[in-house]
């Protein structure tokens, strides 16, 4: 028993780190955007209107697959469809969603962040922007699905980002590497007579190939 809720505690403290660096890596204002993270059958997420740096160990919250919350009194995010809908769709382990600004912008020009970048191969494929909805909203969590489908990360169009990983720091790095590409999209679209020169599908199917032997593998050399 121990043991479980010294995990539960050390989730917990990961997934506040986590909520915290949204805010001081200009992903999110105030309590905008919202993180969460499984532990076996629970799912940890952050508290609805709660600044970051105000949570601490004893507002842990969670709620089980369904949504019923199982620990903690504060109320959990307002957004939790889209959280459970990735749980039950995917293995992932972690989710943030954000409100990014260029990513912000981005979902409300283009039905799809054009692939500017090969980084797009780590989310699966060319980023889809799911269609407006009302945030917390059941339709919102089916718009996004669809927009997940075979990709790791979306925007959500007039709202922000989502995206998913096996772990906490898997996820928020792949909000920065999204925030990033749409800022490239959008600095190089702004220059008067040029064009941005696209990745092909191609291109990024090689890029992706690449991108799976990336890094140390089993372990860094000695």
């Amino acid at each position: 028993m121990k043991d479980h809720t010294d995990d539960l505690a050390a989730a917990w403290g990961d997934l506040v780190a986590t909520a915290r660096r949204t805010v001081t890596d200009g992903l999110v204002v105030g309590t905008s955007g919202n993180v969460s993270r499984r532990l076996r059958d629970l799912i940890l997420v952050t508290p609805s209107g709660v600044p970051y740096d105000r949570l601490r160990p004893g507002d842990l919250t969670a709620v089980d697959l369904e949504g019923r919350q199982i620990i903690g009194a504060l109320r959990p995010t307002s957004e939790l469809p889209m959280h459970l809908t990735v749980y039950r769709d995917t293995t992932a382990t972690a989710v943030v969603h954000t409100h990014a600004p260029y990513a912000t912008a981005v979902s409300t020009l283009v039905p799809e962040l054009p692939p500017v970048h090969y980084m797009a191969a780590a989310l699966g494929g060319p980023v889809r922007v799911a269609p407006y909805a009302l945030y917390g909203s059941d339709e919102l969590a089916v718009h996004m699905g669809e927009a997940l489908r075979d990709r790791t990360g979306c925007l959500l169009q007039n709202h922000g980002t989502l995206t998913y990983g096996d772990s906490l720091d898997q996820a928020l790095d792949r909000t920065a590497q999204l925030e990033w590409m749409c800022r490239v999209w959008l600095t190089a679209n702004s220059v008067p007579g040029l064009t941005p020169h696209l990745l092909s599908a191609g291109q990024l199917d090689a890029a992706a190939a690449q991108l799976r032997g990336y890094g140390q593998q089993g372990g860094r050399p000695g």
